[in-house]
């Protein structure tokens, strides 16, 4: 049987921590929730997840009810050659945040990524589906997962792909801010997955701060899939459409096999299935079309590329 939680759920006497809040969705969930809630954020600089020690002992401290941890070693081709920092930022440190949780009785949403499976589908992954990835990125945030959910069993993990929004620069800005300057740009046109909006995760995530709203692995992104070319095209059609000045009219195709700058392996299909979400919530994602537009239009167009 399946329970549809409250949507949306706002509780002004809950208090949320944030790690990562720095980052480009820990920044989006500390503004979105603070309207509501008591909520503080750790950013790097405040709280290093490779102390341990450090790290039990400042949350141990803190009085909350949700921890949120968006704070992780994200960078793909770091990782790849810093497998041992990469297993401590995105395994080792979650687990300890997930055992703190469990003995405050607090609920505890941890962040992952689509990059844990290998893209060998090419349909929609759902959470059934075995996880399988091929970077040491997504090896150690695999790893993340399971201890998480190994060390709490009310704890959430959800994953997100393609991450944008307006407190860091993701690939949409970088190609705008190209297309703004170059008549030519161009973009993977064989890597599939869903460009999902910041503001978007942070809203989707509110029906799942109560322990009873669900455990284990979730999928939250936007709705649809598109490669990086698609997603580059349709940025750079909406800023026309609103009439941000862009000397490119079009993206050009690259392929995978020509970024030679890569060193990790990158899956080539990532989409992520939210039929979950939507049979717990009552509610379906937006597209990404749509989030994006919104994205260009009010983020992208007042603040221009300076």
């Amino acid at each position: 049987m399946v329970v549809t939680l409250p949507f949306p759920f706002v509780n002004s006497k809950l208090k949320i921590v944030i790690l990562g809040a720095g980052g480009r969705l820990g920044a989006a969930l500390v503004r979105e929730y603070a309207a509501t809630c008591e909520v503080a954020g750790y950013n790097h600089a405040q709280l290093d997840l490779a102390n341990l020690e450090r790290l039990r002992e400042t949350i141990s401290n803190e009085r909350f009810d949700v921890l949120i941890n968006a704070a992780a070693l994200t960078n793909v081709d770091y990782c790849e050659d810093h497998r041992d920092e990469a297993i401590r930022l995105n395994a080792e440190a979650p687990q300890v945040l997930a055992e703190v949780c469990r003995n405050k009785g607090a609920r505890f949403i941890h962040v992952s990524t689509d990059y844990v499976f290998d893209g060998e589908k090419q349909s929609p992954y759902t959470e059934e589906d075995a996880a399988n990835a091929i970077s040491v990125y997504g090896e150690s945030k695999r790893l993340g997962e399971l201890r998480v959910l190994e060390a709490d069993d009310r704890a959430l993990v959800i994953r997100v792909s393609w991450v944008f929004g307006p407190d860091r620069p993701s690939f949409v800005d970088a190609i705008l801010k190209r297309a703004r300057t170059e008549e030519k740009v161009a973009a993977v046109a064989d890597k599939f997955s869903t460009p999902t909006y910041t503001q978007d995760i942070a809203q989707l995530l509110r029906p799942f701060f109560e322990l009873e709203a669900g455990a284990g692995l979730l999928h939250l992104a936007n709705r649809g899939a598109c490669s990086w070319q698609e997603y580059a095209q349709w940025a750079l059609d909406c800023c026309h459409r609103v009439g941000i000045p862009m000397r490119a009219k079009t993206v050009g195709a690259l392929s995978l096999s020509d970024m030679k700058n890569f060193v990790a392996r990158r899956p080539v299909y990532t989409v992520l299935a939210t039929e979950k979400y939507e049979q717990l919530t009552g509610r379906a994602p937006r597209d990404w079309h749509d989030a994006v537009a919104e994205y260009v239009r009010e983020k992208v167009a007042p603040k221009g590329f300076d």
